[in-house]
């Protein structure tokens, strides 16, 4: 029987299909070539017509392919590697495969991409440790940085360890009857590690080596009492500053009074000396007046500061012994110049409250630091020498005392009244908050810092005396308190309260 469809005879009839030749496959692609046209791109402003009814194609109507190119079919993505295969081992032929090729071509192309790429042996490129390169030899780069190995190094030793600061106080001493005005300045520690400390009308010294309490002198009558104190520079003699305008020189290893110096008509809230000329004492007073007096001379007052028109709450002489700075009641800042007593350098007026808390930086030795009372609640950083404002910051609460380290640089600890009653711990010149010390529950009027820089002295309202250990060197083993904080529970240990009720003891004698 006859069919006239060949395509439905070769289907029906099983034979041999010869393979096409290569002239064949080429005038196959250039037919399916041919029968492609690109359509035509329509204008923005051409509008469209409306379409036609739609013909049913019929089977001598060529069909377009849609689309703006020409993409051939591809079997799989296997043909790009066993063509690649094929022209790498010089065959020439360009031919169809079958469907057994393809899988054989494909499986031959894996493998030879996995040998390259993942062998056994290690030797792989991906995810493979190598040695560094060989360091250039010669002429050092500026940009030696940029290598790994050098990078490395630089962060390592870059890197800060942080230090541990204990939130607890080391040792918890009682003292009764400290009067709680923030006016007053009744806490100093000598360079001979001697703690003054004024509790109503008596002077106490407690040795911070030997742990012994000595009572040093006692105001001349029961309705007067100690308003300031503070240790020479050589730790030898104490200055102690009366309510009825008297200073009073003691001598504390003999344990007696040296002389007496007048000069005020109400009592005298501040004191200061020197350092680079260890005989001058400044007093502050109630009377706004700052004296200086010679200790060496009989006639001791050699100078009458007036920059004032209240009460001198603060004053501190600076490192390098040039300057004077003095705060008052009236809520100003004056800097003194050492040639020059009739003005101050620099009146100024930025506190909005009584400037007690005075600072000099020991490392700056013309950047200074003030703290505001509660109307103002600010530290602020000056310079000066121009007498501007370098920075400052609102610790929202009353500024009572401040300390910078002298351990660790550019670091500065403060006390606080109302309403927060503790101990701020700050990095300059960011001011970034360190850490919080808490533990009094009254204002924290005073500070004092010991003579090897590690141990901060606070005194408060609530009558206790606590001794933190801040600025604890790293490496430091003696007397240290551990990292751990192991130490800290001892604040509450026997040998405290023994320190307790001998303190007591020797104020009730």
């Amino acid at each position: 029987a006859s069919f006239s469809n060949p395509t439905l005879y070769n289907m029906a009839t099983p034979r041999k299909v010869s393979t096409p030749s290569r002239t064949l496959c080429r005038q196959q692609v250039m037919q399916r070539a041919r029968s492609y046209s690109t359509p035509k791109r329509c204008s923005p402003t051409t509008t469209t017509k409306t379409p036609s009814k739609r013909r049913t194609p019929s089977s001598k109507t060529p069909l377009r392919a849609s689309g703006d190119r020409f993409i051939p079919l591809r079997t799989s993505s296997s043909d790009l590697g066993l063509g690649s295969l094929r022209a790498t081992e010089g065959t020439d032929d360009f031919s169809c495969t079958s469907a057994e090729g393809v899988s054989t071509a494909q499986e031959e192309y894996t493998q030879t991409l996995k040998e390259s790429l993942l062998p056994e042996s290690g030797e792989g490129k991906i995810l493979a440790f190598r040695h560094k390169a060989p360091e250039q030899q010669g002429a050092h780069s500026k940009h030696r940085v940029l290598y790994s190995h050098y990078a490395t190094k630089t962060r390592t030793t870059d890197k800060k360890t942080r230090r541990h600061i204990p939130q607890l106080p080391e040792k918890i001493l009682d003292a009764p009857e400290l009067i709680d005005d923030y006016y007053l300045n009744l806490l100093d520690w000598s360079s001979q590690s001697v703690l003054a400390i004024a509790l109503g009308r008596s002077v106490y010294l407690w040795n911070s080596h030997t742990g012994n309490i000595q009572f040093l002198m006692e105001s001349p009558t029961e309705e007067s009492y100690v308003s300031s104190l503070r240790w020479i520079p050589d730790g030898t003699h104490l200055a102690v500053g009366l309510d009825s305008g008297v200073v009073q020189l003691w001598n504390a290893q003999a344990e007696k009074k040296v002389r007496s110096m007048t000069g005020h008509s109400l009592r005298v809230s501040s004191l200061s000396w020197n350092g680079r000329c260890p005989s001058t004492l400044s007093t502050g007073s109630q009377d706004s007046h700052i004296n200086n007096h010679d200790v060496r001379i009989r006639e001791s007052l050699c100078d009458v500061l007036s920059g004032h028109e209240q009460e001198v709450c603060g004053l501190e002489w600076s490192t390098d012994g040039t300057q004077l700075a003095s705060g008052g009641n009236d809520n100003l800042l004056n800097i003194w110049d050492v040639n020059r007593y009739q003005a101050p350098r620099h009146r100024l007026t930025r506190h909005t409250a009584a400037v007690k808390a005075l600072a000099w930086c020991p490392h700056r030795p013309h950047l200074l630091a003030s703290g505001g009372g509660t109307a103002d609640r600010h530290i602020r950083f000056w310079n000066t020498q121009n007498g501007k404002c370098v920075k400052e910051v609102d610790t929202k609460s009353q500024v009572c005392a401040i300390k910078w380290s002298t351990t660790y640089k550019d670091e500065i600890i403060s006390s606080h009244g109302y309403s927060q009653n503790q101990l701020a711990l700050w990095q300059y010149p960011k001011m970034n908050k360190i850490t919080e010390l808490n533990g009094h529950s009254a204002r924290v009027l005073h500070l004092a810092l010991s003579p090897d820089g590690e141990t901060v002295a606070s005194a408060a309202g609530d009558e206790t005396l606590r001794f933190w250990k801040v600025f604890e060197r790293t490496g430091c083993v003696g007397g240290a308190m551990d990292r751990s904080g192991a130490r800290a529970s001892k604040s509450a240990s026997p040998a405290n309260a023994k320190a307790k009720r001998s303190i007591r003891e020797v104020n009730l004698r």
